[in-house]
């Protein structure tokens, strides 16, 4: 049975397209919500506690009865600049890692190689709050975090750039394509990066700003359940992990009286009654699970045909 070599490639062409078209698109949703993030909170609205979405569209409203909507665009600003870095940074990482691979320079790969084992050794929860409680508490923000998450993320996305680059045959497809004239700078950025090592820095770059991300969520959530500072924004400015919290506090509630007094009473507790959260809840896990569609589509899009 004969296979059809370039309609496979055309069909894979497309999927790549679509891929990169809906990763764009959310890009784009992410970037306009941290555009858009108000400075402040509106006032508490006494009229609109607990408020479901139909009540005060499109989210519903807090415990406050401040609109979710708030929520969603102060929590993409606080991310956004601090994963697209991070993401950013392993992604040079990777490139120089698989580039020295190519370049054949002994000190340099053994160098790097040393980095990686260093920096892979290290807790990285453990360093990423060393270094949260050593951020003077006026200048709270998710990038030093962020920094530091992307160089302890940056050895597995290293090797495995290099082992790419390595698989190439490393000095000696340099040394075979200046053989037949190509200049260093189109070997090492189109040959080398564009064409081989593209789908390890998009999928290492995508995984580590989704990782952020998740990070920023986990310890802002650690913060509101301890009812502490937070370690990654002001104060004034509110998380995704807050409608989480909230939530998860009416899905705690909707399952205990679900175990003792059944669903009836617990859909009337956790879903229709007036102090309801269910609806942030939701949210909170949509906009977790956007985040980590957004980071599949550019890996897909990235995949090599």
């Amino acid at each position: 049975m004969s296979v059809d070599v370039q309609k496979v490639r055309r069909t894979g062409s497309a999927w790549n397209t679509a891929w990169l078209i809906i990763g764009l698109l959310l890009l784009a949703a992410f970037v306009a919500a941290a555009v858009s993030a108000p400075e402040r909170l509106p006032s508490p609205d006494m009229d609109h506690l607990f408020a479901k979405p139909w009540e005060v569209p499109p989210f519903g409203a807090d415990t406050k009865g401040i609109s979710l909507v708030h929520y969603v665009l102060q929590g993409a600003g606080i991310v956004l600049g601090p994963s697209a870095l991070a993401g950013v940074m392993v992604m040079i990482f990777s490139a120089f890692a698989g580039l020295a691979r190519c370049a054949g320079v002994t000190w340099l790969d053994t160098v790097l190689q040393v980095f990686s084992e260093i920096a892979g050794a290290l807790p990285r929860m453990v360093v990423v709050l060393v270094v949260a409680f050593v951020v003077p508490k006026e200048y709270v923000s998710l990038y030093p975090l962020a920094i530091a998450w992307a160089i302890l993320a940056a050895p597995g996305a290293m090797d495995e750039a290099a082992a790419a680059a390595g698989r190439l045959g490393g000095a000696r497809f340099v040394e075979a394509l200046r053989a037949h004239g190509f200049s260093l700078t189109r070997i090492y950025l189109y040959h080398i990066t564009w064409l081989n090592l593209r789908s390890v820095l998009v999928r290492q770059g995508a995984e580590v700003l989704m990782q952020v991300v998740f990070l920023e969520i986990a310890l802002s959530y650690l913060a509101d359940f301890k009812r502490q500072p937070a370690l990654t924004r002001p104060e004034l400015i509110k998380s995704w992990a807050s409608p989480l919290y909230d939530g998860f506090q009416s899905a705690v509630l909707f399952g205990e009286t679900l175990f003792k007094e059944g669903f009836g009473k617990a859909w009337e507790v956790g879903v229709t009654s007036d102090m309801a959260m269910l609806h942030a809840l939701v949210l909170g896990l949509v906009l977790v699970a956007l985040v980590a569609l957004m980071a599949q589509a550019f890996r897909l899009a990235a995949r090599q045909r």
